[in-house]
């Protein structure tokens, strides 16, 4: 047994000769060598990264995170949308962590500034300036010696793709990040996924990519605080168990307006989330809870689970993060303070788990936690994420297209809170539905709904 599992380590890694393969080898395979030195007696345990008949997204690892114990050089990492929430909080892991991993490549769409004062706190091989016309009247002289400048959006891909770099963090937000999570996947990398909309726009597809490309070392793990919280809650008991799992949703702002009240709503109350600091899009997707819609969609098809097979709670404190359901009626959550940060360092260390920069929970104090059915009826996008996970196909990416430009019209003052999910909807509703699009469809689609929202507006 031992020289089989052996052999099947070789055919991944043809370097290492038979008399070199050791235990700590085999574990890259997710095999665990136990020698036990009694009576010239050997076993073999197995740690099977998987439930059921089904591997968990990202959890066949061909690569070992680098740990101060094994005197392995650093990760390389490429953030992509450094200057963004995502990607300060992702540095903040990686300056609290320099031992283990390295910043290879920093991007940014508008916030140059910032993105140069990060390039030389980390000296990145590269930057990347995703909008073009900004770029060109950008001073990058103050970019220390040995970073190289890369402008637009084809950029993002050739670094996400860059032989250099071992993790691509894909914090770009909206569906502009699908396009370099799809090149990183496509070499091979283990791509930390913020973006979202990634799964939402091509959920099957990108799927498929990563079974083709696992003997490559390609893997998918959520950074998303929830999906982060369900990765976790599954390793506690077999695949084929799960009866369903369970996002929670901090209900936003406005969890207690009325109708009536959520009419009247302004950008800067949407913009006051009571939890997280996020960017302007995901704040306000969080107020209209089309985040949370978002979020079902991406567990489709990142879990692989069936619509029915998703539920959703309103817990204000954000502390319980997300939880499974088994079909004996355990329930198990991840639960800890609301900081992004966990959930970043763990895609980053995973199977490993390090020291956090975030903060302990704190028992010491009393802590109330709150759990509350949703409001489908003031809320219409949670039903609109159903509609879209069960229908499948170019929905997402038509609906996903629609919210991001609803959003931004919204932010401009041609439309209003309430108007954003109907106009959705509508949009949804009167596309051409496809079951089985190509990547192409989908980016055509992505055009084409945005040119409806601006009409919407127009009318």
């Amino acid at each position: 047994d031992i020289r089989k599992k052996r052999t099947r380590f070789l055919v991944h890694y043809p370097e290492i000769k038979m008399s070199q393969c050791t235990s700590h080898d085999l574990v890259k395979l997710g095999f665990r060598l136990s020698v036990m030195i009694e009576s010239s007696t050997y076993s073999l345990r197995t740690n099977e990264k998987t439930r059921g008949n089904r591997t968990l997204p990202g959890a066949i690892s061909k690569k070992t995170m680098n740990s101060p114990a094994n005197n392995k050089p650093p990760a390389n990492v490429a953030v992509l949308g450094s200057t963004g929430s995502i990607g300060c909080s992702t540095l903040d892991v990686i300056a609290a962590g320099s031992s283990r991993l390295s910043v290879a490549a920093l991007s940014a769409r508008s916030q140059l500034d910032r993105l140069v004062e990060q390039a030389n706190q980390f000296g990145p091989s590269f930057v990347v300036a995703a909008d073009e016309e900004q770029a060109a009247g950008f001073d990058f002289s103050a970019l220390p010696a040995g970073t190289k400048v890369m402008t637009g959006p084809d950029a993002l891909e050739t670094v996400a793709s860059d032989p250099g770099v071992d993790i691509v963090v894909a914090a770009i937000v909206g569906s502009a990040g699908l396009r370099s999570s799809w090149a990183a996947l496509d070499a091979g990398k283990r791509v930390a996924l913020a973006n979202k909309e990634t799964m939402v726009v091509a959920g099957p597809l990108v799927r498929k990519l990563v079974d083709e490309r696992a003997d490559m070392g390609a893997e998918l793990l959520p950074v998303d605080s929830e999906h982060g919280a369900i990765f976790q809650a599954l390793a506690a008991g077999r695949r084929s168990d799960v009866k369903r799992i369970i996002l929670t949703a901090s209900g936003g702002p406005f969890r207690e307006f009325s109708t009536s009240q959520l009419e009247d709503v302004t950008v800067e109350q949407a913009l006051a989330h009571p939890t997280w600091d996020m960017g302007t899009k995901i704040t306000i997707d969080s107020a209209t809870m089309m985040n949370k819609a978002l979020e079902i969609i991406e567990a489709r098809w990142l879990f692989d689970l069936a619509p029915d097979q998703i539920s959703i709670v309103v817990h204000p404190q954000s502390y319980i993060h997300s939880m499974v359901e088994y079909v004996d009626g355990s329930i198990v959550s991840q639960m800890s303070p609301p900081d992004m940060r966990l959930p970043i360092q763990y895609a980053l260390s995973y199977p490993e788990r390090w020291e956090s920069p975030a903060d302990d929970a704190d028992f010491t104090r009393p802590l109330t936690l709150e759990l509350f059915p949703p409001d489908f009826e003031r809320f219409p996008a949670l039903q609109l994420g159903l509609d879209v996970a069960r229908s499948g196909g170019t929905a997402g990416a038509v609906v996903n297209a629609a919210n991001e430009a609803a959003v931004q019209s919204f932010v401009d003052g041609q439309m209003k809170f309430t108007e954003i999910v109907p106009a959705c909807r509508t949009i949804l509703e009167n596309h051409d539905f496809d079951p089985s699009p190509g990547l192409d469809d989908l980016f055509r689609l992505d055009l084409w709904a945005r040119e409806e929202i601006t009409r919407w507006v127009c009318t």
